[in-house]
């Protein structure tokens, strides 16, 4: 099997210097040029052909997110953004995800050199997944900014029992556009929702005003210990599972700092194993785009539970690992696009979300 072709673009040499060193100590990896602005990469682009490009957001000469929006229109590849942990950092970081990119990683702290080993099995493994990633043309929402949704989101059926109900969302490479696009076709009155992303601390709280902005309901990164209500969705934050408890007839947000499942802290697994147990027939999980297999087992207990599970289509993943393994695992009941997802939940809402009746309305 050929070596993954990496191009490093960055404007610091010293950055350059340790991402060559830990790409090219992998076997199946190979930095096959380096540049310091992308101008430069241009030309490197298109004389060596790399699988990956890294690209830093703040450079000279032009801005990486300029760079990465006329790469995507021209000659779409395969790229991490390599960004700071500050709150203007994660903001482009996330813009750059609208635009194309597959994933993005923050700068390694070059004063914590314990931590650069972490640092490697995290490059590593977001690289190989861009690898193998389908680079998805950025889109157009087809539905409007909020103040704007209304008359296109339908009502769902007084009879659904809301409080009684509940969306659980896992996701990781990929993730935030299909969160996205599975949100904003929820109507203001649909049921609680749960969400676990792979991303780190800085991201999640501005990924959720993000997706409030954009969204009929609120969207909000979870705290530990708040009731999840109809109308809303809940963020799990970077670096902390988030799972979900019953006190009395409500829903209540739990997070823990437990150790990490399946690498992950959030992980799926620990969202959808709390939602096998403790809400069981009326919960819906979905399982979108991601690398691995977190969740996959867990989403077995939860049909297991009379829960009805649906995986976004290897067609429109951008990589088809986390639903794939969760359909192996024997979890799921239904792959759909990922267009169809949102309207599907309505259907499954409206006619009681249970696997007998959800049978009756495919």
């Amino acid at each position: 099997m050929n070596p993954i072709k990496v191009l490093i673009i960055d404007d610091s040499a010293l950055i350059r210097k340790i991402l060559t060193r830990i790409i090219g100590g992998q076997s199946d990896m190979r930095v096959v040029g380096t540049a310091g602005d992308p101008l430069a990469a241009r030309e490197m682009i298109r004389k060596l052909g790399p699988d990956v490009l890294t690209l830093d957001v703040e450079m000279p000469k032009m801005d990486g997110l300029d760079f990465l929006e006329r790469l995507m229109r021209l000659r779409p590849i395969p790229v991490i953004m390599i960004s700071t942990l500050t709150q203007q950092g994660s903001e482009v970081a996330l813009r750059a995800l609208e635009l194309g990119a597959v994933d993005f990683i923050s700068k390694p702290q070059l004063d914590i050199v314990s931590g650069l080993q972490d640092y490697a099995l995290e490059i590593t493994g977001k690289i190989r997944a861009a690898s193998a990633a389908r680079i998805q043309k950025p889109r157009t929402a087809t539905i409007g900014p909020k103040q704007k949704t209304k008359a296109l989101l339908p009502k769902l059926a007084s009879c659904v029992p809301l409080t009684e109900k509940l969306i659980v969302i896992g996701a990781s490479t990929g993730g935030t556009e299909a969160i996205k696009d599975v949100l904003m076709r929820m109507p203001s009155d649909c049921p609680a929702i749960l969400i676990t992303q792979h991303m780190p601390p800085a991201f999640t709280k501005l990924f959720a005003a993000r997706l409030d902005s954009l969204c009929r309901i609120h969207v909000k990164e979870a705290e530990h210990g708040e009731r999840a209500i109809p109308g809303h969705a809940y963020i799990a934050p970077g670096g902390r599972h988030l799972s979900v408890r019953k006190s009395g007839a409500n829903y209540v947000v739990t997070l823990s700092d437990e150790p990490p499942v399946h690498h992950h802290r959030p992980s799926v697994e620990v969202l959808f194993r709390s939602a096998a147990q403790h809400a069981g027939v009326n919960a819906i999980g979905i399982m979108l785009t991601g690398m691995g297999k977190d969740g996959a087992a867990a989403m077995l207990d939860m049909k297991h539970a009379g829960a009805w599970n649906i995986a976004q289509d290897e067609a429109t993943c951008v990589v088809f690992g986390m639903p794939k393994e969760a359909i192996a695992a024997g979890g799921v009941h239904e792959e759909l696009p990922l267009g169809a997802i949102g309207a599907r939940v309505l259907t499954l809402l409206s006619m009681g979300a249970s696997p007998r009746r959800a049978n009756e309305v495919s």
